[in-house]
């Protein structure tokens, strides 16, 4: 919680006290149903929390926004930008249903009341949102493709409408194509040596009707 802390020194007490709550939740149901592997359950704010809040040093999410967490697996980036942002609505959607269990009863016990969590692919899914997050569930232009047409159209945010996607490595093949897109290094924000080859991309995208 220091972790957090350090970076995110002006938390309310509500905050403070649901991402307290966050790490007896996740032992406890990580035990029953394995969403987190045992390393990263050890290192949870660091790998996890830390690693999802930095898409909230890149952009802060004015009320009334809806974000989707596509591919969410155990509710990361989502459950902790929820509570970060809790006047902002949360849409959490993956295909593996086991996993979106502890998702829910997460959410519950930190009664989270902007998240919704859904059961299923993201292609069948009939909205828009004014942000797509995730943390690399596929390639960007196999991503690109499931999102199309899911993107709202009235701008809220300075940051233009479209995917903010957490990933590592060399990403330079794989968005080549994109002449918008925008790459950020998770190492400016935090000093950790496990965010030295994270970064955070951030893809616009322009409002298609379906």
């Amino acid at each position: 919680m220091e972790l957090i802390l350090k970076y995110f020194p002006s938390l309310t007490k509500d905050q403070i006290s649901k991402f307290e709550k966050l790490e007896a939740l996740y032992y406890d149901w990580n035990l029953k149903i394995n969403v987190v592997s045992r390393k990263d359950i050890d290192e949870l704010y660091l790998r996890h929390v830390l690693h999802s809040l930095a898409i909230a040093k890149l952009i802060a999410f004015n009320p009334n926004s809806k974000i989707m967490d596509v591919g969410t697996g155990g509710g990361f980036p989502g459950i902790p930008l929820a509570i970060f942002f809790p006047e902002s609505s949360f849409y959490l959607v993956d295909s593996i249903n086991k996993k979106l269990n502890v998702v829910r009863e997460v959410c519950s016990g930190l009664e989270l009341e902007n998240v919704k969590v859904t059961h299923s692919r993201v292609e069948a899914i009939d909205d828009t949102y004014d942000f797509i997050v995730s943390r690399a569930v596929a390639a960007m232009p196999t991503f690109v493709h499931w999102v199309k047409g899911k993107i709202a159209k009235e701008q809220k945010h300075e940051l233009k409408n479209g995917i903010i996607y957490l990933k590592g490595g060399d990403l330079s093949e794989e968005l080549k194509g994109y002449k918008t897109v925008k790459i950020h290094d998770i190492s400016d924000f935090y000093e950790e040596e496990f965010f030295e080859t994270k970064k955070i991309v951030h893809l616009p995208i322009k409002y298609k009707a379906q």
